[in-house]
């Protein structure tokens, strides 16, 4: 079975986060726990569709983005949840998404 290594702390070397804008955060039921193997979207502000990633066995979820308005949908078993996020500039944007149903 694949499934996503973990995202959410560590950014893969190279990653300049003066430069580039980080979305990332955890997919969370409604107490708390983390949701593994979730589809996270990333919608854009007119809520087209952008991207798609599988949460890890944490629930940690990663994209790399522009600065903007963005909506992040998370889809799973336990239920789905939707998050609006607008980061300004680059930099790690930390936003967790909870599910449910």
């Amino acid at each position: 079975m694949c499934a996503a290594p973990k995202q959410g702390q560590t950014l893969p070397a190279g990653v300049d986060t003066e430069k580039e804008t980080v979305l990332t955060g955890q997919v969370l039921d409604g107490s708390g726990n983390p949701v593994a193997g979730a589809f996270v979207r990333l919608l854009d502000g007119t809520g087209e569709f952008t991207a798609e990633v599988v949460a890890s066995a944490t629930g940690d979820f990663r994209f790399f983005a522009a600065p903007g308005t963005w909506t992040l949908r998370a889809l799973s078993a336990q239920g789905n949840g939707d998050v609006q996020v607008s980061p300004e500039g680059p930099g790690v944007h930390n936003q967790d998404v909870t599910v449910a149903k």
